[in-house]
Parts: C-alpha cells; sequence; structure tokens
C-alpha cells in the first residue's frame, strides 16, 4: 500500500440482536395465556352473569337492582302515636342519611373500606393484599369492598342467588359468589351514589342480637338514635358487624373493647379523631343499655298478637309480607289506656294470687263438682302439653324414659309476682306451679265507634301466651241476665213490672230432669220485686221467670242480634250463662246499650301504609241496629241500678271507690265460682273482664272470695280510678245521653208505685232485704 495513502479503516458490522430461541418462545406464550385469560375470564364473568344453561345461579334483573328489597320490620302504632311493637323476622327499621351521625360513617369507613370514595365497587389493591395474604398466611384483610358487602347481604348471594348447579363445588362455588358480588358492586356503583351505598350498608348489616341494620342496634345495645351515639359506642356498633357472635358487648365484653380500640385506632389513621379523642374514647369501658326487642316486651302484646292473626289473611290476599314489608299499621288502642290496664291487671292478680294460695295452703286446689280432689289431674295435664307429645315422639313411645324426664329437675326461669326467678323444677314441678296461678282478660271499647282501647289477655305474655280477651271462652254467669232483660222490654215488659221471689220450675223434658234454679243465697224471700231491682240484684228467680215467658230460644235469638257469635244453647239455664262466650263478644253487646241501640263490630286497627306512607287499607266498623234507642237506653239505666239500688251487686263503685260519675255495671259468677265477671260501661267506655283458674275446676270455694263482684269488680275500680284521674284521656264523665223522643217506657219505678219509696203503702212496699255492698247474687 502506498506510503501517502491514508491507511484505510474497515466499517465496523452493526450488531444483530441475538435471538434466544427459548426465551421468544416464552414470551409469546405467556402473552397468549394473559390473553386467553383475560378472554376466559370476560367470558366466564358472561356466564355468570346471564346464568349460561343454570350452572351458576340466578342474578338480579335491572328492577331488582333499582329497587332491592331488604327485609324490613313493620311497625304497629296506637291512637296516639306510640309505638307498641313490630313484626319482623329480621329487626330492621331503616334511617336516613340525613338522620346517620359522621362518626359511624366515619368509623364504618376507616375500618372497611378505607379507599370506598376513589374505587369504583372493586379494590383491586384490597384483592391484591387479600391474594397474598392468603399466600402468605397473613390475613390482614378481605378484599371485599362495602358496595361488595351490600351485594352480599341486599341480593343474599351465598342463599337466594347460589342455586346453580355448579355453586356447591367447592372453591368453584366460592368464586361463581365472588363474581356476583364483584359484578353486583359494578352496577350498584352506576345506579347508586356513595351515600346512598353507605346507607344501603348500615341499614342492611347484621349486628347481633336480633337487631339488623344500625337503628336497631342503636336502641338494642344503647338505647339511643344514632344521631346520638358517642364515639365510642359508633365504634362498638362497627366492630361488631365483622363477626355478630364473635363481637358482642353481652357476650364477650373484653373481646368487644378490644375489637371497638381497634376500630378507634382505625379512625385516628384516617384522621377522623384526633389522638386525644382516641386516648379518651380508648379508656372508657363499653357501657349498655341492652334490651332486645321481642314480642313478649312492650304494651299490648295480646292485642298485637291478635292483629297480626287478623292481618295475616289480607296480606296474603294483597301479597303483602307483614313480617318484612316495613308496614306501618295504626291501632285504635290508647296507650294510656293500656298502660293503666295492664297495671291493674297486676295489681289485682297479685292480691287474688296471694288469697288463692292462703285459701288453699297445703292442699291441692284441682276439685271436683263435690269438693274431692281430682286423681291424676296433673299426669291428665301433661298429656295434653306439647313437651309431652315432643318425648314421646323422642322416646318413641318409652313410658319409662318419658316419665323419667318429667320428672327430673332443671334450672328454669319462672313467673312470680315479685319478677322472674330461676328455680330448680321438673316439668311436672312446673305444671303444678303454674295451675295454681289465676289468669285473667280485661277489654276496654269505645262503644259509639267500636275501637278497642285496651286488651289485656293475661298476666304476663312471655310464661302466658293463651289470651283470654277473645281466644278464652267461659260461662258467663249473670253477665248474661242483660239479654235476657232486653228481650223482655222489647217485648213490652217495664223495668217497673213487679214480681214475686219465688221458683220457678221447668218441666222435664226428653229426658232431662225439672230445673228449678236457685237464688245465690239458696232460698226464696217471697218478696215482690221490680224487674229492675231484680237485674241490679242479680236475682235467678226473676231471671229464671222470664225465660220461661219469652222461650229459651227467643233468648238465643236476642243474644246473636246483640253480637254474639259462639254457639249458644236454647235450655232453661241460658239466662244465667250456661254456654261459653269470650270477652270480646260481651263488649260489643253491653255497646248496644250504650250505642242507642246499634250494634258496632270491635275494630282494632284504623289504617296501614307501606313504607313510603301510602295508605293501603283503612278500616271502618261494620254497624247493624238491633234494638230501638229506646230499649237501648232503658238497658243502659237498668244496668245503672246495680251500683245505685240498695243491695244493688256493685254499689261498692259508688261507697267504696267513690266515683261520682253515672256507671252501668253487672257482676257475674258461675257454679263453684269457677269463674268471676264484671262488665262496667260509661257513655264512652266498656269495660269486660274475667278472672279465674286455667281449669274450670281450679277456683275458690266460698263466695267470700270466689264471686264476681269481689274476685272482678276490684280490677274494674282499679283501672276506672287511673283513668278518671288522667285528665289528657278526657273519658266522658256526663251522663248517659237520653233519647230525644220522651220515652214511653216508665223507668220512675218509685213514681210507678205512687211515689217516693218512704211513702209506698204498705201492701206494695218492696220489702228490700239490706245486703253488703260485695254480696253477689248470682249462680
Amino acid at each position: 500500500m502506498p506510503a501517502s495513502s491514508p491507511a484505510r479503516r474497515s466499517k465496523p458490522t452493526p450488531l444483530k440482536p441475538v435471538r434466544n430461541g427459548r426465551f421468544t418462545a416464552f414470551a409469546r406464550t405467556m402473552w397468549l395465556l394473559f390473553g386467553a385469560g383475560v378472554v376466559g375470564l370476560g367470558l366466564f364473568v358472561l356466564a355468570v352473569s346471564g346464568n349460561f344453561l343454570e350452572l351458576f345461579g340466578r342474578m338480579p334483573n335491572l328492577k331488582t337492582l333499582e329497587n332491592p328489597r331488604s327485609e324490613l320490620a313493620s311497625e304497629i302504632y296506637s291512637a296516639d302515636g306510640v309505638l307498641l311493637g313490630k313484626y319482623f323476622r329480621e329487626n330492621r327499621t331503616p334511617v336516613e342519611f340525613k338522620d346517620l351521625p359522621q362518626n359511624i360513617v366515619d368509623a364504618l369507613i376507616a375500618t372497611e373500606d378505607v379507599r370506598f370514595e376513589q374505587h369504583s365497587g372493586i379494590d383491586m389493591k384490597s384483592i391484591f393484599r387479600a391474594v397474598v395474604g392468603v399466600a402468605t398466611f397473613n390475613r390482614n384483610g378481605g378484599g371485599s369492598t362495602l358496595t361488595q358487602q351490600v351485594a352480599k347481604v341486599l341480593f343474599r348471594t351465598r342463599a337466594d342467588l347460589n342455586d346453580g348447579s355448579l355453586n356447591g363445588n367447592g372453591k368453584l362455588g366460592l368464586l361463581i359468589t365472588k363474581t356476583k358480588e364483584w359484578i353486583l358492586a359494578i352496577r350498584l356503583e352506576r345506579n347508586y351514589t356513595k351515600r346512598e351505598i353507605l346507607r344501603m350498608y348500615l341499614n342492611t348489616v347484621e349486628y347481633g342480637s336480633n337487631s339488623f341494620g344500625v337503628n336497631t342496634a342503636a336502641k338494642t345495645f344503647f338505647n339511643k338514635k344514632p344521631k346520638d351515639l358517642t364515639n365510642a359506642e359508633a365504634a362498638t356498633l362497627v366492630g361488631i358487624v365483622n363477626a355478630p357472635g364473635r363481637f358482642s358487648p353481652v357476650a364477650h365484653p373484653q373481646r368487644s373493647r378490644k375489637r371497638r380500640n381497634w376500630v378507634l385506632r382505625q379512625m385516628a389513621k384516617s384522621n377522623y379523631i384526633t389522638s386525644a379523642q382516641l386516648m379518651a374514647d380508648t379508656a372508657k369501658p363499653i357501657v349498655l343499655k341492652y334490651s332486645v326487642e321481642n314480642p313478649s316486651k312492650g304494651l299490648a302484646p295480646y292485642f298485637r298478637t291478635e292483629v297480626a292473626k287478623s292481618l295475616l289473611a289480607w296480606a296474603r290476599e294483597t301479597d303483602h309480607d307483614l313480617y318484612a314489608d316495613g308496614l306501618k299499621i295504626y291501632t285504635t288502642i290508647d296507650s294510656r289506656m293500656q298502660k293503666y290496664a295492664e297495671q291493674s291487671v297486676a295489681e289485682h292478680l297479685k292480691l287474688q294470687q296471694k288469697w288463692f294460695d292462703q285459701h288453699w295452703k297445703g292442699q291441692l286446689p284441682w276439685r271436683d263438682e263435690n269438693g274431692k280432689v281430682i286423681p291424676e289431674f296433673l299426669n291428665i295435664s301433661m298429656r295434653r302439653t306439647q313437651r309431652y307429645k315432643s318425648l314421646m315422639n323422642q322416646y318413641e313411645g318409652n313410658r319409662d324414659s318419658v316419665n323419667y324426664y318429667l320428672r327430673k329437675k332443671y334450672k328454669m326461669q319462672v313467673f312470680t309476682w315479685q319478677g322472674e326467678k330461676e328455680m330448680m323444677m321438673s316439668p311436672l314441678d312446673s305444671l303444678a306451679y303454674y295451675k295454681r296461678m289465676l289468669r285473667a282478660g280485661f277489654l276496654a271499647v269505645n262503644p259509639l265507634n267500636g275501637q278497642i282501647k285496651a286488651w289485656v289477655g293475661g298476666a304476663n305474655y312471655k310464661f302466658f301466651k293463651f289470651d283470654h280477651v277473645r281466644q278464652g271462652k267461659r260461662q258467663p254467669g249473670s253477665t248474661f241476665k242483660p239479654i235476657v232483660y232486653a228481650a223482655a222490654i222489647d217485648q213490652g215488659y217495664s223495668p217497673c213490672f213487679p214480681r214475686p221471689d219465688v221458683a220457678t220450675t221447668f218441666p222435664a223434658v226428653a229426658g232431662r230432669a225439672p230445673y228449678t234454679p236457685r237464688n245465690f243465697e239458696g232460698t226464696f224471700s217471697g218478696r215482690v220485686f221490680t224487674l229492675r231491682q231484680a237485674l241490679a240484684r242479680s236475682m235467678n228467680s226473676i231471671t229464671a221467670w222470664l225465660v220461661m215467658k219469652l222461650t229459651p230460644e227467643t233468648i238465643v235469638a236476642y243474644a246473636k242480634r246483640l253480637g254474639i257469635t259462639s254457639e249458644i244453647d236454647a235450655v232453661p239455664a241460658i239466662g244465667f250463662g250456661s254456654s261459653d262466650v269470650s270477652i270480646y263478644e260481651l263488649c260489643g253487646v253491653y255497646g248496644t246499650f250504650v250505642n242507642k241501640g246499634v250494634w258496632t263490630s270491635p275494630v282494632m286497627v284504623t289504617r296501614i301504609e307501606d313504607k313510603n306512607g301510602n295508605v293501603l287499607r283503612e278500616f271502618v266498623p261494620r254497624t247493624r241496629e238491633v234494638l230501638s234507642e229506646e230499649t237501648a237506653y232503658v238497658m243502659t239505666n237498668m244496668l245503672q241500678a246495680s251500683t245505685t239500688e240498695p243491695g244493688g251487686t256493685s254499689t261498692i263503685l259508688h261507697t267504696g271507690f267513690k266515683f261520682p260519675y253515672e256507671i252501668g255495671a253487672k257482676t257475674g259468677t258461675t257454679s263453684n265460682y269457677s269463674d268471676a265477671w264484671f262488665m262496667g260501661i260509661t257513655p264512652d267506655l266498656v269495660c269486660g273482664m274475667w278472672v279465674g283458674g286455667e281449669d274450670r275446676s281450679i277456683h275458690f270455694r266460698t263466695g267470700t272470695y270466689g264471686q264476681g263482684a269481689r274476685m272482678a269488680l276490684p280490677l274494674y275500680g282499679l283501672f276506672m280510678q287511673k283513668v278518671y284521674k288522667d285528665k289528657s284521656i278526657g273519658i266522658n264523665t256526663g251522663p248517659f245521653p237520653k233519647p230525644a223522643a220522651p220515652l214511653s217506657i216508665e223507668i220512675d219505678c218509685a213514681k210507678y208505685y205512687g211515689g217516693p219509696r218512704d211513702t209506698i203503702p204498705d201492701d206494695q212496699k218492696m220489702q228490700v232485704p239490706v245486703a253488703a255492698d260485695l254480696d253477689d247474687q248470682d249462680i
């Protein structure tokens, strides 16, 4: 190469990328797998969403999504606006977002979903954290957002939507369920605001102790409204929802407190509370005002049970669910009268039970008509119980095994008039104890419109479910007599019609022996009494004569006209209440007298509204005119004689209780003092009551304690004392209104006999034996 020639350098050859065949194939495979996974996931989501081949279970449609349904407790209110109770399977009453305190919202977000405001239903960070936690055995939080939890509870993804062919297949079934919750969460976020989703959550989730939703939980655990919760209380409730059984402040107070303090620390971590607030709140103990709502608690439990029975048919016919639709039921009950009625029944029965226990001390009270102990009474009674039937089924009829467990003692909560007590008792001991307990029923009705104002079906609903107002029927004794006298007035008899107190004998017919009803004292005086006096004194002899004159068939017809729906036998003893009736029926009869002869069906409910306040149904009483206004007024006047006539069975209402107002009344006592009755009327209130044993064979042995004037009348006096004293009730204390037209029936019996009683000629003078205020001349 010439020296002058520059040195020629060769160009560097460009470097070509070195391809690793294996790496390229792996990357391509990964991308293909990723793409296939995305496509597969998409197809899986579509299949789940559409329930392909019914493999994955149902999904809610758009309409359901726009109107999600959760079970809401229906509420029942008194006429004066007091919440009496609820009907529910899940005790849930919703609350508006504006009524939710900020502290419970903050506690919820800080604890359950700190990025709630940023995500759209699915939080990928939470899902990744949950997956890593499972892989590393470090459960440091779940992957579900609040919206997913709403979807889970609101649409019951693990129950109602879990009906596909693949749902029961372990982890695959869980994946399907989770996928549904993801899909529903996204749809919820599209259809609702964040506030609405928070409200759904707080109104839906379970807090334990039969409380669903924060409104019920706040009342159950702290007896507060949600807006009144403190930070510590709000944190306690939020801490419960993760596991109501595990973190219950009732069952596990220490564990609940630790959980509450963890929630408070989460709130501080998210800057919802200060460090000073955190220190103060974590140092506080959990102070509960715990009370679980149940049908046994609150006012008028027997009445509420009866309302439910009457509304269930309506609910079925109209496609409503009484226990889940959040209905508002407005009743006729006056909460003040109801409270006084329950107090009076308790006061009266407590005293009666004391006397009854002393009366039978050391003896068995179940006796036959001859006063002898009924053999095998408890064993026969036990065989009628559900416990006995269950044991017979459990031990396949082996009586030795059944008898062993009937005599085995257990710890049990027992009702006493000093409060519930825990006692060691066998089922037979318990049966014997409760058989000795006296029972009662009480009903107060406004006769002018049929509205029921107070209803007490027994001593204590928790222990005695049987309702003695409508469910229970017993012989009414002499409280049935006004039906006989109403028929007599209608047939032309005057209250002043004179009749001697002599025996009336019904002849023997069709194998029935001759029947001669006796007076209370067992004798006949031969003296002359007016019908008004005879009813006031509850004289059987004169009632028997009227039944014979009018015929038992006529009395049955009048009973039916006046509202008795029970079967009434047309027998000579009909006038003395020989056929069973209820307090409910008798109040309708006596209400007809006060309401100018118009029978009015008792009314329990005035209207029903849906959860949005729309009126679904209004109730009006059925009425029919069954007596003339004149006959009705004459009967009202005759019933007053019981409280004003010398020897009247109810004069103690004026002489003892000192009531200065017009009151009509009738006492009733049945054979052997098995049933004690009293009916009281005022211008706008009819009250009926019964007191007795669960079995007719359990009763007092003498009229000193067992007659209606002693065993039932004082209950009325106690109740009316409270009602008259409470001026806010506005009970009518005026006289019974007279008909506008002049009476064609004479009711001034002194005038009928020519002047005041002390100037009546000797040959016409009523020779009235003076009786004690509390004497009751019934059978």
